[in-house]
């Protein structure tokens, strides 16, 4: 990260940050004085200075954690008050945890309340007002950084346009060199209201009196040599130049710029995910699989009866499964089916009412009787906490593929496998006994994907509660 990345990403951080802790205590303030300062601050003062010093501390963690606040000049006014509202409500979810948890419950509920209402709307207005004075004040002051673009004529006014919807706070585009022929004749004019200041001919000339701390190159068709003097030349003024390399503009994919084996590249890749909240994912993962183990060895000597009376054969039954970018797993399930269900597969391939590589037949014929109470009511599949707690599987995620169903796919089926596959997922909470196309379970899977959250992972998790316990959708 340059120095100026480094700049602008400590002001926009820190700013937002401090505006957001003193939201939090003028909050709690206005919450005591609605309450009633002389009737509710002098009986509980000792628990509300601890109370504000955890909501301060939930904050701080919130922010560090989630980084909530990484693409806040992206959000309009609705989304920006949804997002406000989502951070509150998590923060006084902590809050009411550690409240609980530490017995600090001797207080008035009233200044509870009136704090969650009025952090909402000074959160609210703060980040829209300091949005508003980074975008029109802070850019066009003498602080923020002032940026020339030098292209040829055929890319300038693609490049300003872009330039001009950035959300970008701390640089300003203050004017345009052209280095192609015709540059001469239009030197004095303006490309969307930048002045045009320079030709390939006195390029250096002119940049010599200019007030600038950035310079932008997008040069697709010069030679590698120029471009690399241009560079040197620049860096040994002093300039931060930026060097654009990202030339395929129908490339959908998320781009970073990286070091890689001592090679500078750009980085596509069809979602990027934060680490942390990766890291939160993996730990509610454990959480959840050490509850769903204890669950299920309650529930294993009952369950474990009733398919030995049943039918004979093993209490559990292990599939090779495909997992995360193509990894081979042993994925475990209570026994569901007779112990011949595989070569009784090719019978039934003729019954197959799900279109593409998945496999399924109505009133399957190779269930026992114990496995279809067991598929109704999901209990088959908790042996899978297991997989969840050695990391070949999640909570949520992408259905498993069979090695059968995987050799089948396409290249665009193969996405569904770029995160790990999951215990439940919006598939499975999307009426999965309905969906006889292949095709839409993996849409499903992909929009699971590319709108990735945490709050969506818990939302699939209470919807799979939901699904399970009034037994809709499993056959």
């Amino acid at each position: 990260m340059s120095n100026i990345s480094q700049k602008q990403r400590f002001i926009q951080n820190y700013t937002f940050l401090a505006l957001e802790c003193v939201c939090i205590i003028l909050s709690f303030t206005l919450g005591i004085l609605t309450r009633g300062a002389e009737a509710s601050y002098h009986t509980y003062s000792n628990t509300y200075i601890t109370t504000i010093a955890c909501i301060l501390f939930f904050h701080l963690l919130s922010y560090y954690l989630f980084d909530w606040n990484t693409n806040i000049f992206k959000r309009g006014y609705y989304v920006e008050f949804i997002a406000v509202c989502k951070y509150n409500l998590v923060l006084i979810f902590m809050l009411g945890f550690f409240l609980y948890v530490g017995k600090l419950g001797d207080f008035s509920r009233l200044v509870f309340v009136y704090f969650f209402f009025y952090n909402i709307v000074l959160t609210y207005v703060g980040h829209v007002l300091l949005k508003e004075f980074f975008t029109s004040v802070y850019k066009t002051s003498s602080s923020s950084n002032k940026m020339f673009v030098i292209t040829t004529s055929s890319y300038a006014e693609m490049l300003l346009e872009r330039f001009s919807s950035s959300p970008e706070w701390s640089f300003e585009v203050t004017g345009i060199a052209l280095l192609d022929d015709q540059a001469i004749q239009k030197m004095g004019d303006k490309i969307a209201g930048i002045p045009i200041i320079a030709h390939k001919e006195d390029l250096f000339e002119q940049f010599k009196t200019k007030v600038v701390d950035e310079i932008f190159i997008h040069l697709p068709n010069f030679p590698k040599e120029k471009l690399e003097e241009l560079i040197i030349k620049f860096e040994s003024m002093g300039i931060t130049v930026h060097v654009n390399i990202d030339y395929f503009n129908n490339v959908m994919a998320h781009k970073t710029t990286e070091v890689f084996a001592g090679f500078t590249v750009l980085s596509y890749e069809a979602s990027t995910f934060d680490y942390r909240r990766l890291l939160v994912k993996r730990i509610l993962d454990i959480l959840g699989a050490l509850v769903g183990l204890t669950i299920t060895l309650v529930l294993t000597p009952f369950i474990a009866l009733a398919i030995k009376l049943d039918s004979r054969g093993p209490i559990l039954f292990s599939q090779t499964r495909v997992g995360k970018n193509g990894r081979y797993f042993k994925l475990y399930k209570f026994r569901s089916m007779y112990t011949d269900a595989e070569e009784r597969k090719k019978e039934l391939m003729s019954q197959n009412t799900m279109t593409g590589p998945m496999f399924k037949v109505e009133n399957d014929p190779r269930i026992t009787r114990v496995g279809a109470f067991l598929r109704k009511t999901s209990l088959d599949e908790l042996p899978q906490f297991y997989n969840i707690l050695i990391g070949n599987m999640s909570l949520v995620g992408t259905r498993p593929p069979t090695v059968d169903e995987f050799k089948q796919y396409d290249l665009y089926f193969r996405r569904r496998l770029s995160i790990k596959p999951g215990l439940t997922g919006l598939w499975q909470v999307s009426g999965r006994s309905e969906i006889t196309d292949f095709q839409e379970v993996v849409k499903l899977d992909l929009e699971y994907i590319d709108n990735w959250s945490l709050t969506s992972d818990m939302r699939i998790i209470l919807m799979t509660i939901w699904v399970v316990v009034m037994k809709k959708g499993a056959r």
